[in-house]
C-alpha cells in the first residue's frame, strides 16, 4: 500500500496538483503526518430538539461522554498535524485502521467505505479566492455513526460550513429535528453548493476572456486560457467521484441513511450533475478560446501578409521603372530630355496612386476587426 504525505499549503491562485504516494511495501493503516500540517483542533457541537453545545476540546477523550448521550454530537477536527490525537481520535470512536488511513492520508478520491456500524464518505471541498479565478481545495472526511459525525479537514482556516453551524446553534430548519445522517447530508450538500461561487467566477472570467481573444489577443491571453483549462480540469475530477458517492447512499441502502434523508440526498445528487455540466461547459468553453485564439492570431499575420504584398504590389512597378532608368546605357535619349525626370517621377506617382485606388474598391485595404456588423 502507498505512503501519502500531505502536500503542502496551496497557493491561493491555484489548485493541489501533484500528488504523493505509499512506498511500496507499507504496513495497511500507516499514518504519515505531515511536520508543517498545523496542529488539530477539536470542536464539538452536540444537540437535540431544544439544547445545543458548542466547544473546543482540549484532548480527543473528552468525546467519549458525548457519544454515550442520546443527542447527536458533531466533532469537527481541524488540521492533520499530529498522528497521536488521530490515534486516540480512533481509539474513541474505534475506527478501523484504514479509516484512519483515509482519513489523515491525503489526497484521497471521493469515496464511500461501509464499516457496518459505521460509513466513511471522503468528499473534496473547494473555496474561492481572492483572486478573480483559482480556489483552494482540501479534503474532508466524514465518518458517520448512529448518534455522532465525526470531520476531518486538513486545516482550519478555509472552510463552509459555517452556514450550518448557524443553523445548528439558531435552531433555522429542520436540523436538529433529525439524526446524525441529516447532518452529513447538510454538510455534503454545503460542499457541493461550494463549486457555484467558483464556477461563476470561472464563467467571468471566460467572457472576459472572449472579448480580449476577438479584440486583443496575445501571449498573456494565451497563458491563461491554458491556466482556467487546467483548473477546470482539476474541479472536474474533484466533482465527478461525489456523483457516484451520493448516489450509493441513495440506492444502497445503508441503515445508517434513513428514508427520509434519501430524498434530501436526491437534491444533492440533483446539485452535483449541475455542477458537473457546468464544468463540461467552461471546459469546453475554454477549448473553444483557444481555437478563436488560433484563428484571431492566424487572421492577424494574413492581414500582415495582405498589407505587406499590398505595399510590394504598388513598389515592383515603380522598382521596374527606377531599374530601366538606372541602367548605364550610352543611348538612352530620355536621359538628355530636360522634362524627363519631372515625367517619371510623375508617372511614378500616377501609377502608385493608381494601385492604391484600384486596392481600395477592391476592398484589400479594410481591415475586417473594424468593419461593423449590422
Amino acid at each position: 500500500m502507498r505512503k501519502k504525505r500531505r502536500r503542502p499549503p496551496l497557493k491561493v491562485d491555484q489548485p493541489y496538483t501533484k500528488e504523493f504516494y505509499h512506498q511500496q511495501g507499507s504496513i495497511p493503516g500507516t499514518i504519515i503526518v505531515d511536520e508543517n500540517a498545523p496542529a488539530p483542533i477539536i470542536l464539538l457541537i452536540d444537540y437535540n430538539q431544544t439544547d445545543v453545545t458548542q466547544q473546543q476540546l482540549k484532548t480527543p477523550e473528552e468525546c467519549a461522554a458525548y457519544l454515550e448521550k442520546e443527542s447527536i454530537s458533531w466533532v469537527d477536527v481541524q488540521g492533520l498535524g499530529c498522528a497521536d490525537i488521530f490515534q486516540r481520535l480512533g481509539k474513541v470512536f474505534d475506527l478501523h485502521p484504514l479509516v484512519l488511513e483515509d482519513v489523515v492520508n491525503v489526497v484521497e478520491r471521493p469515496k464511500l467505505e461501509d464499516y457496518e456500524y459505521q460509513l466513511l464518505i471522503i468528499a473534496r471541498m473547494v473555496v474561492p479566492t481572492e483572486t478573480i479565478s483559482g480556489f483552494y481545495s482540501e479534503q474532508v472526511s466524514f465518518v458517520l455513526g448512529k448518534n455522532y459525525l465525526l470531520t476531518v479537514q486538513e486545516e482550519s482556516e478555509h472552510d463552509c460550513f459555517d452556514g450550518v453551524r448557524t443553523r445548528i446553534c439558531n435552531n433555522k430548519g429542520i436540523i436538529r429535528r433529525h439524526n446524525a445522517d441529516y447532518l452529513a447530508y447538510a454538510l455534503l450538500d454545503a460542499i457541493i453548493d461550494g463549486f457555484f461561487p467558483v464556477l461563476e467566477r470561472y464563467g467571468e472570467r471566460l467572457e472576459e476572456l472572449e472579448e480580449e481573444v476577438m479584440v486583443n489577443p496575445n501571449r498573456e491571453t494565451l497563458q491563461q486560457i491554458y491556466q482556467i483549462r487546467r483548473e477546470l480540469q482539476q474541479l472536474r475530477r474533484a466533482i465527478w467521484p461525489h456523483r457516484d458517492v451520493i448516489n450509493s447512499l441513495i440506492r444502497d441502502g445503508y441503515e445508517l441513511i434513513s428514508e427520509e434523508v434519501e430524498i434530501y440526498l436526491r437534491d444533492c445528487y440533483d446539485h452535483t450533475v449541475q455542477v458537473m455540466d457546468m464544468v463540461e461547459t467552461y471546459r469546453e468553453l475554454a477549448s473553444g478560446l483557444m481555437d478563436v485564439y488560433l484563428s484571431a492570431v492566424s487572421n492577424r499575420m494574413n492581414e500582415i501578409m495582405k498589407l505587406l504584398t499590398v505595399v510590394s504590389g504598388i513598389f515592383i512597378p515603380l522598382t521596374f521603372i527606377a531599374g530601366v532608368y538606372g541602367m548605364n546605357f550610352e543611348h538612352m535619349p530620355e536621359l538628355k530630355f530636360s522634362w524627363g525626370y519631372p515625367i517619371c517621377l510623375t508617372a511614378m506617382a500616377t501609377i502608385a496612386l493608381g494601385l492604391l485606388f484600384l486596392f481600395w474598391r477592391r476592398g484589400w485595404l479594410e481591415n475586417p476587426s473594424t468593419i461593423k456588423h449590422d
